[in-house]
């Protein structure tokens, strides 16, 4: 997953094939405009040709602890922080007693503190809760504390049973009396109380269960205890007895029932930026290291014994859902566990390489160990760690990824060789799979893929998250790889957002994934799970609350895919979209991110000479538009500066947005901060540009990127970084559709986008198991597709089975309207060829009997 504050969240709507590089038909604009004529194709299958064999393995899911996934999401506890081990490490609000609050009953009274001392219940589990109980008129009186679930509270089901449990120990020798009960936030009971009788001073885990007499979806959990003395109280918990499966310590049914509708080929688990992100030190090393790397050893094991650590993502984490559970889930749901594991190498924006030499020998024994774990018989040393937690037989690992986008190519990759070395030599049957970075081009990509090649890596993992136009535009992107070189495994995708014109754009792209399937042999979209209310990153497949769950419209675009994928493509051709090349145009504008920057003497002449706009700012700003709340900026000693150096994306333009066939001159000055400059051109609105990214991504390499409707793609890059106090001469030269920049006088890079972002893409597979050929076409565009279809031979049956994914371009999936789903009908079909017509913004799969 991007490091976040480089790939920012997107909300602004996905609009059809912008800035000029494919005129389409018009748009319906709405119910009462009149609809546009239809485009005629045609669709040529060759049934007597044999195209790559798909594995069963290629499409799969990748769950990454993002969003809020894990704790209050799939991990079914419903109790939040129940080890009160929440602190500002994990979020700058957190505390011990978050998600608690005091409780006193019938005039009970007492005092409640967290502690982090000898009486602890484990060196992994720190800190506690005592209750100091003072004790209260009556036999009702009692003290204890109430836990107000996760977002607005926990979710309780009429007549569903709830398994309590917690750690105590109390110093009163005839015991301590506890009473459990769920409440809604009112006050209102909605369970019968448990009652359980805490004895002796040793920790000791006590249960019971719950049922629920009325419904509530802002539930809260008591715990108070009567009399007087000292009861210390860990590890509160309470679990829906309907988990998937029914597994103890188990899954969120819902979501993990939309995760297995998928009909997943692989589980990729559990990161991600948090696999390589944070030390790489032992859970033991002193200091009590929090900001770690995920790391599986702290993940198995009984719950109450493993640590949390700070999330990647700015909240906690438990492990309570750990690698056990992520290689029982897999399993559940019939999918190829692959998990990945930290190379040694930082990445999402963090960028650093260890050399501790002991530190890497022990995190290659750890890897070991894993497969070891997930793989070995019950008597051997890890392989009976697993069959203690209750799977006896082995796992039957085949792939392991090792690291994760890092941005430092030479560096990962020596740590990666030893790593790949270590396992080849004890478990040679195990699929090592090595990464190309955070991108889909440029000098960290080619670089990554040039020491796998070199190596004969069996597997590269490949990541990138562009603008629908993008994927559009690079349905051919596999078609001219190296069939002798490593297999492509494509870890994570998604065209940044959840409209179902970006669900469009991935299933055109998912077609020439299926064409090359003889190289692209695992794909999975990113992320799966996101928590409605309180998401770091959007799109997702599935979103949730605490009540529901829906799938998005990307969703059903997986959905389809995946539980169609079929044995082996069958070779098709189809005729393409007629397109108009146009110039690019717009405006031009200047920006910084995190930086302090100065800007002179801009200067915007015509091919021709002609002076478009003059700025050497002795007259202020008054020819600039600026956003408000974007940076501060303000003429100061001559020059254009924006001095706020926390400001993110300060764009303020200039100029006309129909210019085309320009120059752009400008003079810039990094002043302080943690990049460099950028400088726009071919500005329609903030979310449609290009933009010169000097010293960008942390001042560690430079890039042209195009930007549509607020999604970025990477037009080109180089290593450049970035000097603070030096005056760099820029020049942007726009001709058409190619621009070529210059630097202090040299040509700096140049490219040209005239990539067709082609509407209409088939993929036809065949189904072994049916004996049925599945024509999958993709109509993103305004226009119906009428297509004539050949199937190459006359098919078995008059009826073919249809199933259709429409909706408008802005159509979004939620909790209470699925604007995206299947339609499901048939259609007759007389011979070899027939005439369909694909409806505007469709998907549609065909299933015809051979």
């Amino acid at each position: 997953m991007p490091y976040p504050q480089l790939w920012p969240r997107l909300t602004v709507p996905v609009a059809a094939l912008l800035l000029g590089t494919l005129v389409a038909a018009p748009a319906r604009a709405d119910d009462a405009a009149p609809a546009a004529e239809p485009t005629d194709y045609s669709l040529t299958v060759h049934p007597d040709r044999t195209g790559p064999a798909i594995d069963d393995s290629m499409y799969g899911v990748f769950y990454e602890d993002i969003n809020h996934a894990a704790d209050g999401g799939l991990y079914a506890e419903l109790v939040q922080n129940r080890s009160f081990e929440y602190d500002r490490a994990d979020n700058a609000a957190y505390s011990a007693m978050t998600a608690w609050s005091p409780t006193a009953v019938s005039g009970g009274t007492g005092q409640a503190r967290t502690l982090d001392d000898d009486e602890r219940l484990g060196e992994r589990n720190r800190r506690y809760l005592r209750l100091d109980l003072d004790g209260g008129a009556g036999g009702q009186a009692g003290f204890g504390v109430t836990n107000s679930g996760y977002n607005e509270g926990l979710r309780i089901r009429e007549g569903a049973r709830y398994d309590f449990s917690v750690w105590a120990r109390t110093d009163r020798a005839e015991g301590t009396a506890l009473t459990v009960g769920a409440t809604a936030a009112d006050g209102t009971a909605l369970t019968a109380p448990l009652r359980i009788t805490v004895r002796g001073d040793r920790w000791t885990k006590y249960t019971g269960t719950l049922t629920a007499r009325t419904a509530a979806a802002d539930g809260r959990l008591t715990v108070t205890a009567g009399g007087s003395g000292t009861v210390r109280l860990d590890m509160i918990s309470l679990f829906p007895r309907d988990t998937y499966k029914g597994r103890v310590n188990g899954l969120r049914k819902d979501l993990a029932e939309k995760t297995a509708a998928l009909e997943p080929g692989f589980l990729r688990f559990p990161g991600g930026c948090l696999v390589n992100t944070g030390s790489h030190e032992a859970y033991e090393a002193p200091g009590w290291e929090r900001k770690r790397s995920y790391q599986w050893k702290d993940t198995i094991g009984p719950v109450e014994q493993r640590p949390v650590n700070a999330n990647f993502w700015g909240y906690n984490q438990t492990y309570g859902l750990g690698y056990y559970e992520y290689f029982q889930f897999a399993e559940d749901i019939g999918a190829m566990a692959l998990p990945v594991v930290p190379a040694l190498v930082t990445g999402c924006g963090q960028n650093k390489a260890t050399d501790d030499p002991e530190l890497l020998a022990r995190h290659i024994q750890d890897t070991l160990d894993l497969i070891e774990f997930a793989n070995g018989p019950a008597d051997s040393i890890w392989g009976a760690k697993r069959a203690a937690m209750g799977h006896r037989a082995p796992f039957g690992l085949t792939h392991l990824e090792v690291g994760n986008e890092e941005n430092l190519p030479d560096e990962f990759f020596t740590r990666f060789t030893r790593f790949r070395e270590a396992i080849e030599a004890r478990y040679p049957d195990i699929t090592v799979v090595s990464n190309s970075g955070p991108d889909d081009s440029g000098t960290t990509f080619d670089r990554a893929w040039q020491l796998n090649r070199d190596a004969d890596v069996a597997m590269v993992d490949e990541h990138y998250y562009n603008s629908p136009q993008w994927f559009l535009e690079n349905n051919a992107r596999y078609d001219t790889y190296d069939r002798n070189g490593p297999e492509v495994f494509l870890g994570e995708y998604a065209s940044l957002d959840n409209r179902f014109s970006n669900a469009l754009a991935e299933a055109a792209f998912m077609t020439g994934l299926e064409r090359n399937a003889d190289v692209v042999k695992l794909a999975s979209y990113a992320p799966l799970l996101a928590d409605t209310n309180d998401s770091q990153w959007r799109p997702d497949m599935i979103w949730f609350d605490n009540e529901k769950s829906w799938g998005s419209a990307n969703y059903e675009v997986q959905k389809l895919f995946m539980n169609n994928v079929g044995d082996r493509v069958v070779p098709s051709t189809a005729s393409t979209t007629p397109a108009v090349s146009a110039p690019i145009t717009g405006a031009v504008g200047l920006s910084t991110w995190a930086t302090s920057a100065a800007y002179d003497d801009v200067e915007v002449t015509g091919e021709d000479g002609t002076r478009l706009l003059s700025d050497d700012f002795s007259a202020g700003d008054a020819q600039w538009t600026k956003a408000a709340g974007r940076g501060a900026w303000a003429v100061q000693d001559g020059a254009y500066v924006q001095s706020d150096e926390s400001a993110e994306n300060t764009l303020v333009t200039a100029g006309d947005t129909g210019w085309q066939n320009y120059d752009l001159r400008v003079r810039a000055t990094k002043k302080a901060g943690k990049e460099g400059f950028l400088v726009a051109f071919g500005v329609k609105d903030t979310g449609n540009k290009y933009w010169w990214n000097l010293g960008g991504w942390g001042n560690t390499r430079s890039a042209v990127e195009k930007t549509v409707d607020g999604a970025n793609q990477t037009m080109t890059e180089d290593s450049t970084k970035i000097e603070t106090g030096r005056a760099y001469d820029l020049r942007i030269q726009v001709r058409g559709r190619q621009v070529t920049l210059f630097l202090d006088g040299k040509q700096w890079g140049t490219f040209t986008d005239d990539k067709p972002a082609e509407p209409f893409r088939q993929v036809v597979t065949r189904d072994d198991a049916t004996g049925e050929l599945v024509v999958k076409v993709v109509n993103a565009q305004a226009s119906d597709a009428r297509t004539r279809i050949d199937l190459g031979a006359r098919p078995a049956s008059r009826t073919a089975r249809l199933t259709t994914l429409q909706a408008a371009p802005d159509a979004v999936n939620t909790a209470g309207d699925r604007q995206v789903a299947p339609r499901k009908t048939t259609l007759r079909v007389d011979g070899r060829v027939l005439t369909h017509t694909f409806p505007a913004h469709s998907v549609t799969f065909l299933r015809i009997k051979e």
